[in-house]
């Protein structure tokens, strides 16, 4: 099995607030998403944009991914702060290698997290190819290869030391609760959203959720774990083009190849 295989699953969208609040823990990310993103206007802003640079990177044709990849690195140019700013952040630089390969190890990590509870385990083979595969959405994103850890061993020693170091405060509380009680959207979206809500602070890291103080208890992990169990029963068994809609819904509105104003050209 490699990423292709995998990433085409629906069910991994599951997992995406859990990889943005992740992201937010990251004092850098966190103040910059703060400062410079949409999520009081746009709550889906970030996980859609997000999920069109994998999807056109994976299944899209060269130009495609040459467009969303010039797309995403254009808009992270301008998210630039030399510290304090309007919410007394530290330093930061959306190319920053290091953030780039936090992202990406977020992203990594809970598509795993989301797939293995689905599907069970992968096995040893699989789980490394995925995990190699996984570095070139890094890279796209400016991340150099060589800073993609070496294994899935090395990534685990990476993944526990950024789990400890990540520091939540009042202004990425304030973001985390714009993504998971949005006062704006489409009428879906608010259907969508108590779900998405119970997933994403169920599947997040015990000690991540309580920084971002997010009520959990014995009663609430046992009707999330049965949640998760029906859902292992059901999904493998949809019919494959609802599985991988949302892949082909988002690949459908990208151009068939980069226009002519694609400065990646």
């Amino acid at each position: 099995m490699r990423l292709r295989d995998m990433g085409s699953e629906a069910v991994l969208l599951g997992a995406g607030g859990r990889a943005i609040l992740l992201q937010l823990g990251n004092p850098a990310v966190g103040h910059a998403v703060a400062e410079h993103s949409s999520f009081a206007t746009d709550p889906t802003r970030r996980l859609r944009h997000t999920l069109t640079y994998v999807y056109a990177l994976l299944w899209g044709t060269e130009g495609q991914a040459r467009f969303v990849t010039a797309m995403v690195n254009r808009a992270h140019a301008p998210v630039v702060s030399e510290g304090g700013g309007a919410t007394g952040g530290p330093a930061y630089t959306a190319v920053d290698p290091q953030l780039q390969l936090w992202v990406t190890a977020t992203l990594y990590d809970s598509a795993i997290v989301m797939h293995e509870r689905i599907f069970g385990a992968l096995g040893p083979a699989d789980a490394e190819a995925i995990y190699q595969d996984y570095a070139e959405i890094g890279v796209g994103l400016q991340m150099p290869r060589e800073l993609w850890p070496r294994d899935i061993a090395a990534f685990r020693q990476y993944w526990d030391a950024a789990i400890d170091g990540l520091v939540v405060d009042d202004v990425t509380r304030g973001v985390a609760r714009q993504l998971l009680w949005p006062r704006v959207g489409p009428v879906w979206l608010r259907a969508a959203m108590p779900l998405a809500r119970w997933l994403t602070i169920g599947l997040l890291p015990s000690a991540v959720r309580h920084d971002f103080g997010l009520a959990w208890d014995d009663a609430k992990e046992r009707r999330f774990e049965r949640m998760m169990r029906a859902a292992a029963h059901i999904y493998p068994l949809l019919p494959n083009a609802l599985r991988q809609w949302p892949k082909n819904h988002l690949l459908k509105k990208l151009p068939a190849t980069a226009p002519a104003s694609d400065p990646a050209r």
